[in-house]
């Protein structure tokens, strides 16, 4: 089986209400409201829920109003997603579907 690629452009807004206390003055967005963001795209493409997130490794802080790209490869035995800032990758995982 080829693996199916799904791509999606997210947006944490400055306004989100985990940030005002993550962290005062400078917010960073927090990994599980990403994480979150994550499941929610598999969600829409109708993939069912998340089982278990494998591994994840953040590369870099994600800034609120920061456009982001969210891509998720699935093949038969595991799905690996990522989000990208500029083309650069900020965070990157494992997990499996329920």
């Amino acid at each position: 089986m080829t693996a199916d690629v799904l791509r999606e452009r997210l947006c944490i807004d400055a306004d989100h209400p985990s940030l005002p206390g993550h962290f005062p003055g400078q917010p960073v967005v927090p990994g599980v409201v990403l994480l979150d963001r994550i499941a929610s795209v598999l969600a829409r493409a109708g993939l069912g829920p998340l089982a278990r997130i494998e591994a994840v490794k953040f590369l870099a802080p994600v800034l609120p109003g920061q456009a982001l790209d969210c891509e998720i490869e699935r093949d038969a035995t595991q799905l690996r997603f990522r989000l990208l800032h500029d083309g650069r990758v900020v965070l990157r995982g494992t997990a499996a579907l329920a």
